[in-house]
């Protein structure tokens, strides 16, 4: 199908969301293709799923009459998202793999793929939304459905990759793409969504079947309270996360939540509700999108998708390092997520959080 403007890449993952981006950008006769990624190993389709993903997206882009190709990503899966993600666990830290799979092998590795069919442009079913500034630079800002806007995963992505992104469900709802998806007869209208669906076939815990694809070592140790008294053990550090209530193994008389990893000892220090919330983090800058003009930046701060922004004075302490005091104290907040800036509805940096300010 051809038409007015460049030829554009539909990055298809088999859901819902990414098949009407692909629709709608049909029905104004851009020239399309659907390009997918086999990231996860060759096997029936997950659970409530129906068909594989890649047999879905290729479902649905018959259904538009367009191209579709199919991209064996699994290597460069492995190699930039599982093990490094792997290896935050063994340190102690909770990684986040979508923030990383989307800078790496997406908008990486994906778009190279469709670079070389022919594409100028890249698609998605992301819900945010790119706008220009006034110097044609491009600027990244949340989507208008505040219960699902993506941009916390897109922060890390460059200018370069930002300036050639098409999202054409920025300013939808959730429930307006599902009805836009069933008028246009998709047939994955009703598919489930799938974020998180490249994990699928990780049965169980996410940490345990890492541990076990790289041949990671369960690093026992203790499980202490913040004076260091001993509590109990445990059989492996990879296995908890800050904020973590659940499977402590430790009878309190009261709740009790992980507030640290340590991965030098293999110490887990749990404590109160009260003790786990932090005023403030020590970050890595990833980048700048829109740098601040003075300091200390008085912005709002993301430490997890879908928890809410709070006050933040961000101030840079050399050498790509972040100090962030926030305006309330916060909880679950936990090293090794990502920390994305927002001034209101625009996104202007993100970075690593490594350390919580209690």
């Amino acid at each position: 199908m051809t038409g007015p403007g460049p030829r554009v890449a539909v990055a298809m993952s088999g859901g819902v969301d990414s098949s009407l981006a692909a629709a709608l950008l049909v029905r104004t006769g851009v020239e399309a293709f659907g390009i997918t990624l086999r990231l996860r190993p060759d096997g029936p389709a997950l659970p409530g799923r129906g068909d594989t993903d890649v047999e879905a997206a290729g479902a649905a882009a018959g259904r538009l009459g367009i191209p579709h190709h199919v991209v064996d990503a699994r290597e460069a899966f492995d190699r930039h998202v599982l093990r490094p993600a792997w290896e935050e666990y063994d340190r102690g830290r909770t990684p986040n793999p979508c923030v990383l799979c989307n800078r790496e092998v997406k908008f990486g590795v994906l778009w190279e793929h469709a670079r070389r069919l022919g594409a100028e442009r890249l698609a998605t079913g992301h819900y945010a939304r790119i706008e220009r500034a006034a110097d044609g630079r491009p600027v990244l800002r949340r989507g208008r459905d505040r219960r699902k806007d993506q941009s916390y995963f897109l922060s890390g992505l460059s200018d370069e990759q930002l300036a050639r992104i098409v999202l054409p469900l920025g300013d939808l709802t959730k429930d307006e793409a599902r009805a836009r998806a069933r008028e246009l007869g998709l047939p994955n209208a009703d598919r489930p969504g799938s974020r998180d669906a490249c994990f699928g076939t990780l049965d169980g815990s996410f940490a345990e079947a890492l541990r076990a694809r790289f041949g990671g070592a369960a690093r026992g140790g203790r499980v202490v309270d913040r004076s260091g008294a001993e509590l109990g053990r445990h059989d492996g550090l990879h296995r908890f996360t800050v904020g973590q209530r659940q499977g402590l193994g430790i009878a309190r008389g009261a709740r009790a939540y992980v507030l640290a990893l340590d991965g030098a000892s293999g110490d887990v220090v749990i404590g109160t509700w009260d003790e786990l919330l932090c005023g403030g983090v020590e970050a890595t800058l990833v980048r700048w999108h829109e740098p601040p003009a003075a300091w200390p930046a008085r912005l709002e701060a993301q430490t997890r998708y879908r928890q809410p922004v709070v006050a933040a004075e961000v101030t840079g302490a050399g050498g790509g390092r972040l100090d962030v005091r926030f305006g309330e104290r916060v909880a679950g907040v936990a090293p090794g997520q990502a920390i994305v800036f927002y001034d209101g509805e625009r996104v202007v940096g993100g970075g690593w959080i490594d350390a919580l300010r209690r």
